[in-house]
């Protein structure tokens, strides 16, 4: 693991060398083609070297962050094309793929910690310096507020174990004992589901994503919103008997809150403010699953965080497709679509068909997965999921039928078809997607 990291850090000079945009594009595509190499076969931690290692949770995820963080340099051509610090722009992303990679490869919790944080730098870089609206700023002040100040306690549970068990080591904390209080247990989750996020904090995440460029959206819902499952899954070892006590007002108010970001997914008349709170409407899902405690919870949780960040990244590059065009994000201005850009109405319906959950997409299994955990830990549950799930599919029917149907918008005088790049980008979207869907047993049942 060490080697590949070293890897990375190669690619930092070459971002500034003129017009090495494509060569940085291309080997990331590179590096993430090598890491395929890197599977632990033995579903256990392999690939150990000084402070990083994967298993397969860390693989997945790890594997995803590459994956976007390649598809963020393809969907920012406008950067390079515009010449507004094309190399800067590509230093970051780099040194966000690194930050990423170090933090689910890490093996202690600290080092995870100080990368979990480390990983919010590039990204408020990203909204400060190719957002599109003034209110950028206050954007990111959200972002580095509700995380930081929620992260702190995290920091004082993560040293009251170290002072406790003398180790930090992820995979020595399984059966550990020690005494558990109510606040600990806050101290060491609270974090998480505010980076997930979970409902009533979740108010930073659509404002983010509103001012954000379409490279900071892909990464923000992309794999940054999965930093709080993964970070969820890993400190549940030491909390695992106290989370039954706490278990319930999670869920509830994660199920709950979902189906009321769903009704404001309905009102909302701003793409990428549509999609942002789609996005908390399917993290709520994934809360639920875990806090649920049982097999099937935590690997569907999984496999569909990896699910939800390929179809929400691109749902996202879509929007910002229509926006070139159009000038504008709202779905009142950018309608018609269908008239004007065919082809891409087909990605439009594939995409929001994998946002439904249809099949064979991965996130059916994933929500399959979920609906049956949370239903056979209570059966009460069913009444909030049945309507979590028809308005799930209510407001992705209202996305795609308010932006591709409709009379076009009477100021637009040309617009193209799309270009090779973006059906590439695309392609590279929701193929995996589907993919994933054949090896089940790698992307999901891996306990």
């Amino acid at each position: 693991m060490l080697k590949f990291l070293c890897f990375l850090i190669f690619l930092i000079p070459l971002c500034f060398f003129l017009d090495s945009w494509w060569l940085v594009c291309s080997l990331l595509f590179f590096v993430s083609f090598c890491y395929f190499f890197f599977f632990p076969y033995f579903f256990c931690w392999c690939n150990l070297s000084y402070l990083f290692g994967c298993d397969m949770i860390s693989y997945g995820l790890i594997l995803l962050s590459l994956w976007i963080c390649v598809l963020m340099v393809l969907a920012s051509e406008s950067v390079y094309r515009s010449g507004y610090f094309p190399g800067f722009f590509s230093f970051v992303v780099v040194s966000l793929s690194i930050t990423l990679y170090c933090t689910f490869s890490s093996v202690g919790l600290l080092s995870f910690y100080i990368f979990f944080e480390s990983s919010l730098i590039p990204t408020l870089f990203l909204i400060l310096g190719w957002g599109y609206q003034p209110e950028r700023v206050q954007a990111g002040i959200y972002l580095l507020f509700y995380t930081l100040l929620a992260s702190l306690p995290l920091l004082v549970g993560v040293l009251f174990i170290y002072n406790s068990l003398g180790s930090l080591c992820l995979f020595m904390l399984c059966g550990s004992h020690f005494f558990v209080s109510s606040l600990f247990y806050l101290c060491m989750i609270f974090a998480f589901l505010v980076s997930m996020p979970m409902f009533m904090v979740h108010l930073w995440l659509p404002s983010a994503h509103v001012e954000a460029p379409v490279s900071g959206s892909m990464i923000l819902a992309g794999v940054l919103l999965k930093l709080g499952g993964y970070g969820l899954l890993r400190v549940f070892p030491v909390l695992f008997k106290f989370s039954f006590s706490f278990g319930i007002v999670w869920i509830i108010l994660s199920l709950v809150g979902g189906l009321f970001v769903s009704l404001f997914c309905m009102r909302q008349t701003d793409l990428k403010s549509l999609i942002a709170y789609s996005s908390v409407a399917h993290m709520s899902m994934v809360i639920g699953g875990i806090m649920t405690l049982s097999y099937w919870g935590v690997c569907s949780s999984f496999a569909l965080m990896v699910a939800h960040g390929l179809c929400s990244s691109g749902l996202f590059c879509l929007s910002n497709f229509s926006y070139e065009r159009f000038g504008s994000r709202s779905l009142l201005v950018s309608k018609g679509l269908i008239n004007l850009m065919p082809s891409m109405a087909m990605w439009w319906f594939l995409l929001s068909a994998c946002n439904m959950a249809a099949p064979p997409s991965l996130n059916l299994l994933g929500e399959i997965g979920l609906l049956s955990s949370l239903v056979s830990w209570s059966w009460c549950l069913m009444f909030v999921l049945v309507f979590l799930s028809f308005f799930s599919a209510a407001y992705t029917l209202y996305l795609y039928s308010y932006s591709q149907h409709g009379l076009m918008y009477s100021g637009l005088y040309s617009c193209s078809l799309g270009f090779v790049r973006e059906f590439l980008l695309m392609f590279l979207h929701w193929f995996p997607l589907n993919l994933i869907i054949l090896s089940v047993d790698v992307g999901v049942f891996w306990v």
